[in-house]
């Protein structure tokens, strides 16, 4: 992997590519996130995956990815931490492969740069049509979080654990809000975002020389002031809050646990957090898994994940109705278990060898090698290829796995179940 800095808050990444025929071109832009702005943002990938300036609809764009060999082309916003990006990627075979000898790096270049830097506009803002019929597409699906149980349960937990700071600004947005996006407020977002963010470019299999100078093209007139990132934070220790929904005609309950190490402080590395978590529930092998699903059958699914930037770690799951007291007591006690005493050898080797499987898979394809390398970047490591993070795994310890778990002390359980009364407003 080769990361030079193009200008400030500028990056062009180049990665391996030689055992692929096709090449990919991926551009990331992490920005700060706002309350009042979040379902603009959500709203802006919908609207810029639509066409540019050069192909201003779906019909014409898609012809012209037709014409590049069937090229495919992304957009998408993610969460890094509190901070959101804003991606886009393009992906089609190299410049070796074209019949007649055409520049595929710089076509490709240019649409997924046109996409991000010229975008449709209509006097100067986005086409009103396409902002409309976007925000009907996200209404949609925050719609579909209230009927996916398992996901409205988990973000039920998160806006109790995080209250009204910024790690609870939700990413898809609020429906509440839609009203409000019309083309100039998302002009108005998409203009902040292109000046506070940081720009990844990420190259593989093709000419990165000529998609940095393209690149920097495309910047000379964007007044630019790229804001830091978001630093670490964590929710204070607390004495655990229960809550309770009820939803009429539910077969399934849902509940879900958030515990918190209390400090902003860094935790331990990548590389021991994932081990911890497969230790604790985020493999077959699991804790979670062996004793509370498959020994006490006391849950359908039983999972466990932790995230760096705001040192929470969720458990869900999903439990027969008026079984969510019994699960959680299973659950905290197998927490319990591993904060006193390391893990046994051969659970923590069971989940070692999960991770070391996972890790040889991470070069199999364009987008995980890329989301491999780009994940590093956003947590703000050194990166290192799946080889060496397998020698940073083995080198993990039981007594370090024990360690951080203790970190942990329990926050917020959220239950959804069935009952008479329908909660949801």
């Amino acid at each position: 992997m080769e990361r030079t800095q193009l200008a400030p808050g500028v990056f062009l990444t180049t990665l391996p590519a030689d055992k692929f025929k096709r090449c990919r071109i991926a551009i990331h832009l992490r920005f700060p996130a706002l309350r009042a702005a979040a379902t603009d943002t959500a709203v802006l990938p919908l609207v810029l995956e639509r066409g540019y300036a050069a192909c201003p609809d779906m019909t014409r764009l898609s012809r012209r990815l037709a014409e590049l060999y069937g090229a495919d082309l992304g957009v998408d916003l993610s969460a890094a931490g509190v901070d959101r990006v804003l991606s886009a990627d393009i992906c089609g075979i190299k410049d070796e492969y074209a019949l007649a000898g055409e520049n595929l790096t710089e076509a490709y270049a240019g649409i997924v740069f046109g996409v991000v830097f010229e975008p449709y506009l209509v006097d100067g803002v986005f086409d009103a049509e396409a902002v409309r019929i976007e925000k009907e597409t996200l209404a949609r699906r925050l719609q579909a979080e209230y009927n996916n149980k398992r996901l409205y349960c988990v973000r039920q937990a998160r806006r109790k654990f995080y209250g009204h700071g910024p790690a609870a600004i939700e990413l898809g947005g609020y429906r509440k809000d839609l009203p409000a996006v019309t083309p100039q407020t998302l002009k108005a977002e998409y203009d902040r975002i292109l000046q506070s963010a940081f720009i990844d470019v990420v190259v593989q299999g093709a000419d990165a020389a000529r998609v940095g100078q393209m690149l920097l093209r495309r910047l000379e007139n964007i007044p630019r002031a790229p804001q830091p990132f978001t630093p670490p934070l964590a929710m204070p220790r607390q004495d655990a809050a229960h809550y309770a929904e009820a939803i009429p005609g539910l077969t399934q309950a849902k509940l879900c646990l958030l515990f918190t190490t209390g400090t902003p402080d860094p935790l331990p590395d990548i590389h021991l957090l994932r081990l911890a978590m497969g230790v604790y529930g985020g493999s077959p092998t699991s804790r979670l898994f062996r004793n509370v699903r498959e020994k006490q059958s006391l849950c359908y699914y039983c999972a466990a994940a932790a995230q760096l930037a705001t040192g929470a770690m969720i458990v869900d799951s999903g439990v027969e109705p008026g079984g969510e007291a019994r699960a959680e007591e299973a659950i905290l006690q197998e927490l319990r278990d591993l904060q006193a005493a390391p893990p046994a050898a051969d659970e923590l080797e069971d989940a070692r060898r999960a991770l070391l499987s996972g890790m040889d898979a991470a070069s199999d394809s364009l987008g995980a090698l890329e989301s491999w390398y780009y994940g590093q970047i956003l947590r703000g490591e050194e990166p290192v290829a799946p080889a060496r993070a397998q020698e940073l795994t083995r080198a993990v310890t039981a007594e370090q796995v024990r360690e951080v778990l203790a970190r942990y002390s329990f926050s917020v359980s959220y239950a959804v179940t069935a009952g008479k009364d329908n909660a949801h407003g």
